[in-house]
């Protein structure tokens, strides 16, 4: 009768299984730690809610190999200056809304979402809309009526009225916004921003 090797014993691979397991889940509550720390708005990567203050634009970094968000001077949404709190319930009502009217049925969100629609990670700053100076006024009168005011760019592709109250689309417009200011290590890939300059 042969003797089976310790390293082909079904208790070696057992324990082995089981210590595995434990490590990695140790890994994992680590590294979930790590990430919230991360992508907590007001951390390196996710400004606080108050950048809706400011002017978000686009500037190629060479060391990284693509476009990194920008925060420049002030340039408060809508033209009304807002504290973090009140940024923060705003940004937050945008997000409730996008999630209540299942925005991401049609677009994408930070890489989640479906591709039937435009990706809205960025949308703030998009080059469909032009131009800067135009841009509060497009989306709001885009969310208001959809189809009067269709920027569908040849792709046949209509948005649905959404019914959404004048609050409920600013709210959205400032999600947009605060989420086009996240660093998202390049992503959208080949993203073109609306034609602005740089300034810093």
């Amino acid at each position: 009768m042969t003797q089976t090797p310790w390293w082909a014993s079904e208790d070696f691979w057992r324990k082995t299984a089981i210590f595995v397991t434990a490590g990695m889940f140790v890994v994992l509550v680590v590294l979930t730690f790590d990430t919230m720390n991360e992508i907590n708005a007001g951390s390196d990567r996710v400004p606080d809610y108050s950048v809706i203050n400011h002017r978000i634009y686009f500037d190629f970094d060479a060391e990284r190999g693509y476009q990194v968000p920008v925060v420049g001077e002030e340039a408060p949404l809508f033209g009304q200056k807002l504290s973090e709190e009140e940024a923060a319930a705003l940004v937050s009502k945008g997000k409730l809304t996008v999630q209540a009217r299942n925005c991401m049925n049609c677009h994408t969100l930070l890489g989640n979402g479906a591709y039937y629609a435009p990706d809205l990670t960025k949308s703030w700053l998009d080059q469909g809309w032009g131009a800067e100076s135009l841009r509060e006024e497009l989306m709001f009168s885009f969310l208001k009526d959809p189809a009067s005011n269709m920027r569908s760019f040849g792709s046949g592709r209509k948005m649905p009225n959404l019914n959404l109250s004048d609050e409920e689309a600013r709210s959205v417009i400032a999600f947009l916004k605060w989420m086009s200011s996240i660093d998202t290590n390049g992503f959208p890939y080949r993203f073109r921003t609306i034609q602005q300059e740089a300034r810093k």
